[in-house]
């Protein structure tokens, strides 16, 4: 059996597909090479129009489905040809898909992807829909990265928080001599990098140096506060059912200077993320960042600010890259499916026991 595994992530933040080839021979998984595709901006919107009902959902889905495959499987070959790595040699591929609907209160998850397709084009075998079952057995399906934080990153002396900055912001609350815990926190990315798209026509805002040039408004930083997934009790997570663009625009008058509602934006994922760590997660001596939003250092200054009690670093320190934990993620997630091993967390989940994730496609 091949210890060789490929991750593939799509987050909410629809920039596209993050490959990371990993191999575990060793006591922690190690990056062998990475890999990254872009979405050409007509597939970011048709994923954007899958989240509101629309005209022929179900087929759209379906084409959809089957070109995000296909895009999965270059970054899969793209990566292992950087590599010098044949599809022979690799065991699996763990892929998340892209998530179109998040609803575990109604007892779904939906993430679009053709896993059939990926391992014909491939000749690799995939594990795919890894949140069903954790669902399927009352939990909220996410996060599931916690259970990897918790292999990778646990101190025996250190009470540490990793922070998953993608498009949702996410915590793991590694406290010595206690289960792991996490939750999503809030939006992460997601609203900041939509506003810049509306605004700059950029997919991201670089460096947070945009939200930096405008002001806090104090008055809608409170009212977008009030969602009450904010105070909701863990376990909890959240999508763009709850944060998106329009949820935004039903708190302005239209009169707000553009940098100022970003600044604004970015002291929510900021506030969101310090009310957790607060009501939640106890007293913190380190908290290491990944994810997209470990290149926003306006944020992570923000971070530091309003969480002085906590070192704050991002994970490359750890010798895990910020830019592909959740790849790796993913492919061990996959790597445990194949050993018949449970991937999911019930404490940070609220499922109701270990579950084995994830269905199988063979090559």
């Amino acid at each position: 059996m091949s210890d060789l595994v490929v991750g593939l992530m799509s987050g909410t933040s629809l920039d596209g597909v993050d490959a990371a080839l990993v191999e575990f021979a060793g006591a922690t998984p190690e990056v062998l090479a990475t890999a990254y595709v872009a979405y050409p901006a007509d597939l970011r919107e048709q994923v954007l129009q899958l989240h509101d009902p629309g005209q022929d959902d179900l087929h759209r889905s379906a084409l959809l489905a089957n070109r995000l495959a296909s895009l999965y499987a270059e970054a899969t070959l793209a990566l292992l040809d950087k590599a010098g790595v044949a599809t022979k040699q690799v065991h699996a591929i763990g892929c998340h898909g892209q998530t179109v609907r998040h609803m575990p209160q109604q007892g779904y998850t939906l993430q679009l992807n053709n896993p059939a397709l990926l391992a014909e084009l491939t000749g690799i075998a995939v594990v795919a829909d890894f949140r069903s079952r954790d669902i399927a057995a009352g939990g909220q399906g996410a996060p599931l990265v916690p259970a990897l934080h918790s292999a990778l990153f646990r101190d025996s002396r250190r009470h540490r928080i990793i922070l998953n900055l993608g498009g949702i912001a996410n915590l793991t609350i590694l406290s010595p001599g206690k289960p792991t815990f996490g939750f999503d926190c809030g939006p992460g990315n997601m609203l900041l990098d939509a506003w810049a798209k509306d605004h700059l026509g950029t997919s991201y805002d670089d460096g947070g140096l945009w939200a930096a040039s405008g002001k806090v408004q104090a008055d809608l930083l409170a009212r977008l506060l009030e969602n009450e997934f904010f105070s909701s009790q863990p376990p909890k997570s959240c999508g763009r059912e709850q944060f998106n663009l329009a949820w935004v625009k039903s708190f302005l008058s239209g009169l707000e200077s553009a940098a100022d509602v970003q600044a604004t934006l970015l002291a929510l994922t900021v506030s969101a993320i310090q009310q957790a760590v607060l009501r939640w997660c106890g007293v913190v001596e380190e908290i290491y960042v990944c994810g997209g939003g470990a290149h926003n250092l306006i944020m992570l200054e923000q971070i530091r600010t309003e969480l002085p009690q906590a070192k704050v670093q991002i994970t490359d320190v750890l010798g895990q890259p910020a830019d592909w934990v959740e790849a790796v993620a993913f492919a061990w997630l996959a790597k445990r499916t194949l050993a018949g091993l449970p991937g999911n967390l019930p404490e940070v989940t609220g499922a109701r026991g270990l579950r084995v994730l994830g269905a199988i496609y063979p090559a």
